[in-house]
C-alpha cells in the first residue's frame, strides 16, 4: 500500500482493518513524509528501487498486489513497469494516465490552470522551505480537502512537485506511460474540479478482461470520505467479485 501527498501510511488504517483477515497488508511512509525524521527527497529511480527492496523483503517468492493513491500511483506504476513479474494486480485510486497526451487533451484550459496553480505552489513551498514553506503547504492541503492533520503536514513532502515542475532529482521525464498488462481496479472520485485520467484511458481499462472501474461521489481522498464503501469495493474485487458498490451520493 503506497500513499501520496500529504499523507503517511496511516491513510490505509481502515483498509487494513477491512482486509487483514484475508490478506497480508504491508505499508510504509514515503521517504521524507514523516516529519519526525529529516527531509529526504527521493528520485523516481530511487523510489522504485526502494519499493523493489520492500517487495523482495515481504514477498520474495510471489508477486504482490499494489494498492496506490496519488503520488503512490505514479511511483507504483513505474515500479510495475520496471518489474512486471513482481506485480500480480493493481488497485489504483484517483490517478490514471497522468502523463499521456490523451490526458493533456482532456483538460480544459481552466483545469490546466488549476493543476498548474496547486502543483507549482507546492513546488515553490518546497524550494522556499522553513516555516513559510510549511505554512504554504498546510494552506494548500486545507484548500484541497485533505483529511490529514495539519500538524503532520510540511513542505518536505512536496519534493515530487519540485521534481514535476523544476526537474529536481531528474524529474519525471523518464517515467513510463501508464499501461499495464496485469488486472487493475481503478477507483476515482467524481466530485473534483478536474480529473486525473482521460476518458479514453478509462474506457479502455473498463473494457479489459479482469479490470474494473468504479467511480465514487467523493473528492480525491475516496478512502477517507467513504471508507466503508471503498473498503467493500476493494475487498470484493480482490476476492473475485464484481467491484460495484452502492456508494452514498
Amino acid at each position: 500500500m503506497i500513499h501520496g501527498w500529504p499523507d503517511t501510511y496511516r491513510l490505509w488504517d481502515s483498509t487494513v482493518q477491512a482486509l487483514k483477515q484475508r490478506f497480508r497488508c504491508v505499508r510504509f511512509t514515503l521517504p521524507g513524509y514523516d516529519l519526525a525524521k529529516p527531509a529526504r527527497a527521493t528520485s523516481l529511480l530511487q523510489m522504485t528501487a526502494l519499493i523493489a527492496d520492500i517487495v523482495e523483503a515481504v514477498s520474495p517468492s510471489q508477486p504482490v498486489t499494489l494498492v496506490l493513491h496519488d503520488w503512490g500511483c505514479i511511483f507504483g506504476y513505474e515500479f510495475a513497469t520496471r518489474h512486471p513479474e513482481r506485480v500480480a494486480r493493481i488497485v489504483a485510486v484517483d490517478i490514471g494516465d497522468y502523463n499521456s497526451a490523451a490526458y493533456l487533451r482532456s483538460l480544459s484550459l481552466e483545469a490546466k490552470a488549476l493543476v498548474f496553480a496547486y502543483q507549482f505552489w507546492l513546488a515553490v513551498a518546497w524550494t522556499v522551505g522553513g516555516a513559510i514553506g510549511d505554512a504554504m503547504t498546510r494552506w494548500m492541503a486545507r484548500k484541497s480537502g485533505c483529511h490529514a492533520s495539519a500538524a503532520a503536514i510540511g513542505r518536505q513532502m512536496n519534493y515530487p512537485y519540485a521534481m514535476m515542475w523544476f526537474g529536481t532529482l531528474g524529474g519525471f521525464g523518464g517515467a513510463a506511460q501508464v499501461s499495464h498488462a496485469c488486472p487493475m481496479l481503478f477507483i476515482y472520485g467524481r466530485h473534483k474540479p478536474f480529473m486525473f485520467q482521460s476518458g479514453k484511458w478509462l474506457a479502455r481499462l473498463a473494457a479489459r478482461p479482469g479490470c474494473a472501474v468504479q467511480p465514487f461521489p467523493t473528492g480525491h481522498w475516496v478512502m477517507a470520505q467513504q471508507p466503508d464503501a471503498f473498503n467493500q469495493c476493494v475487498c470484493k474485487w480482490l476476492t473475485g467479485q464484481p467491484a460495484t458498490v452502492d456508494a452514498a451520493k
